[in-house]
């Protein structure tokens, strides 16, 4: 009884041993590593079959009754069975490291996750199932889920696009504030989007219901480091205006400043975080999926939504570009009428003299989920009709005047514009002034980009279809296939019928945006922006003065603009740089000429691939050729196996086996595992 338990507890121990052996072995024969569950199982099947089968061929071989007869024959027989039960086990060992190799190539190992992590995301993976569950139920239920499914009710009830359209607007405003956020990101880039999408989109609207003030206060004094009495003396609970990402509430300082409060809803973040997650996946199978989304880059357009998205969600971010359109408004010449308004000596501010007011941010009273700022007084030219219209024709035409060459400025300046200008989002204040709001989101376009809008808008209004042509492809990606011709002509159509259009019948921007979606050109996002800002911007002075032409009002402003760009100061500083940059370089031109004619006088001129100098590549040229190496010496050692095997000759040592076949079984086993290590590493290198 003791024995047997003995021998249970040894073939235990055996089979662990062999086990962690065959996983030890594996790792250090293939070089890569081998995941230790399948190493310990594919062990244990070479620990219980490998006896059996080494028992198998001593049998096969008649070594077991050479043993029997005893003496010297025996005893010979007992070492060339040793032999021949090492090589068996051997095989069995190599045909589990084989196995190994087809687990890894069909299922490679990947590293052990930490607990933690693999909790967390499995509960982000179950939140994120159970979410576009409920979007795909909304917009079944709304009639669009032909989106992510497709079927028949697009094609029998919903069968005109605006219908279409207005199953997406329903689907999107059901789906909360990410969606509804996307929406309105869309509904201004008419190079992406066709109408009726287009109008449709525009109709969003992120109002939300209100939250009692008792949600908001943790909120404000959490990002204010205090009590609500510390910064604020009052604070109106009666919202402005509520949205679905945060409220607007009335508010004084304990200074006695008025101002408005915005204060992010507790729970926007979790959602949108949530949220952006489903649009990136599903952005990535659409680019994949529709050559169309390839052309127009869906995947990185919605990692720059998402990424703004995920921005406006710090204020601290918006409160930056508050700072930077003060700076760049407070920077641009205000005319009205021809005559500059507050002169400089009247003990103002550059920010407090310009007729474009934008409010200051409080940063004692701000944070990353609250933005307190000065309290603008007036209303959205949206709303302003009644105002507007006790105003003169001179009146309207020099508001509209400041308001244009600030934008303009801006863009093509300063480089850094408000990018939402849309007429809700200017005030007009009682004294008859303009004040911009909600600066959420800036444009930003570099100096070499800015250049050649400017070109593109010079060639515009003057009508040069080939010019304007030619400055937007120097700035943008062309989809293969795309014909030039028929855009310039589409472009070329634009700027001839624009000056006979009636007034209010549609943007020169919008138009030629409809002819860039019309050629899947991917318009890069800051340039979308600037295009955005001058149709929004025309729509904007339309409001103030209905007969304002943008084209004939900006184009004596350009002279003016190009040489704030390129002023003397600025032009003999880059070009200071420039000469110094260039003169490095001539200085350095005769040693090198003289180098290089002395080696062709001397006949040792030649050609070196300084790449590979370096040891990264010098390290990769031996790796290789140490694999090609090993390959041909596995290869080698596989057929001089086997024609030792089949040669039948040599001295014959017991049992009828040969010393010839006993050496070749040898060298067959160290070529089979070398062949193994390049199979192995074929797979490692294409696994990437």
């Amino acid at each position: 009884m003791v024995t047997t338990v003995l021998i249970d507890i040894a073939t235990i121990v055996l089979g662990a041993v062999s086990a962690v052996l065959v996983g030890f072995v594996s790792r250090r024969i293939l070089g890569t590593p081998v995941g230790w569950p399948r190493s310990i199982v594919v062990g244990v099947i070479v620990f219980l079959i490998g006896w059996p089968f080494a028992g198998w061929v001593v049998d096969q071989t008649g070594l077991e009754s050479a043993m029997a007869r005893g003496g010297r024959v025996g005893t010979q027989a007992a070492l060339v069975t040793i032999a021949v039960v090492i090589m068996s086990i051997g095989w069995i060992f190599a045909g589990g490291v084989a196995t190994l190799v087809a687990l890894e190539a069909i299922f490679p190992t990947h590293p052990l996750r930490n607990p933690v992590d693999v909790v967390r995301a499995a509960v982000k993976q179950r939140r994120r199932t159970r979410r576009y569950l409920q979007i795909v139920s909304i917009a079944s239920s709304h009639g669009a889920g032909w989106l992510f499914h497709g079927g028949s009710r697009a094609d029998s009830e919903l069968s005109t696009s605006q219908q279409r359209a207005d199953a997406i607007v329903e689907t999107i405003n059901a789906s909360g504030v990410t969606f509804v956020k996307l929406g309105q990101v869309l509904s201004t880039r008419r190079d992406l989007i066709p109408e009726p999408y287009l109008s449709a989109l525009a109709s969003l609207q992120s109002a939300a219901s209100t939250l009692p003030w008792e949600r908001l206060l943790p909120v404000v004094e959490g990002d204010i480091g205090g009590p609500l009495a510390s910064v604020f003396r009052s604070v109106d609970e009666q919202p402005l205006a509520a949205a679905s990402v945060a409220q607007v509430h009335r508010a004084v300082l304990n200074d006695g400043t008025a101002v408005v409060l915005k204060v992010q809803r507790p729970d926007a973040s979790a959602q949108v975080q949530a949220d952006v997650d489903i649009v990136l996946r599903l952005a990535d199978r659409a680019e994949v999926a529709s050559p169309l989304a390839h052309d127009l880059r869906v995947a990185a357009l919605a990692r720059g939504f998402t990424t703004t998205l995920l921005e406006e969600l710090d204020y601290r971010v918006e409160r930056l570009n508050t700072e930077m359109i003060r700076a760049a408004v407070a920077n641009v010449d205000h005319l009205d009428g021809g005559a500059r308004i507050g002169q400089p000596g009247d003990g103002r501010s550059a920010a407090e003299r310009s007729p474009i007011a934008v409010p200051r941010i409080h940063a004692a009273a701000s944070g990353r989920r609250v933005l307190t700022m000065d309290l603008v007084e007036g209303k959205p030219l949206s709303g302003a009709a009644a105002e507007l219209g006790q105003l003169t024709h001179e009146q309207r035409t020099a508001l509209a005047t400041v308001l244009m060459r600030a934008v303009l400025e801006q863009i093509l300046v300063h480089g850094v514009f408000h990018a939402d200008l849309h007429p809700g989002n200017v005030i007009l204040q009682p004294g008859g002034t303009l004040a911009l709001i909600d600066f959420g989101a800036v444009g930003i376009i570099e100096r070499s980009r800015r250049g050649h809008l400017t070109a593109l808008l010079l060639a515009a209004m003057s009508e040069d279809d080939t010019g304007a042509t030619d400055a937007l492809l120097q700035i943008v990606d062309v989809p293969e296939g795309f014909e030039v011709d028929e855009f310039r002509h589409e472009v070329g159509v634009v700027l001839t019928t624009q000056k006979f259009r009636p007034p209010g019948d549609g943007s020169i921007f919008t138009r030629m945006l409809d002819v860039i979606r019309r050629h899947r050109i991917a318009l890069p996002a800051d340039l979308a922006s600037a295009f955005r800002s001058f149709a929004t911007l025309e729509g904007c002075l339309r409001v103030i003065e209905p007969d304002f032409d943008l084209v004939e009002n900006a184009l004596p402003m350009v002279p003016s603009l190009l040489r704030k760009t390129v002023h003397l100061r600025q032009l003999a500083t880059a070009t200071q740089a420039r000469a110094m940059v260039t003169t490095g370089i001539l200085r350095e031109l005769p040693r090198r000429l003289d180098t290089l004619l002395t080696g062709v006088e001397r006949g040792t001129f030649g050609v070196r691939l300084r790449t590979l100098d370096d040891a990264e590549t010098q390290g990769f040229i031996q790796k290789i050729t140490s694999e090609v190496v090993g390959t041909l010496v596995s290869i080698a050692a596989v057929v001089i196996a086997v024609v030792l095997i089949v040669s039948d000759v040599g001295p014959v040592l017991a049992g009828g086996l040969r010393l010839l076949d006993l050496i070749g079984v040898v060298i067959g086993l160290f070529g089979f595992l070398g062949l193994l290590r390049v199979v192995r590493q074929i797979f490692v290198r294409r696994s990437p």
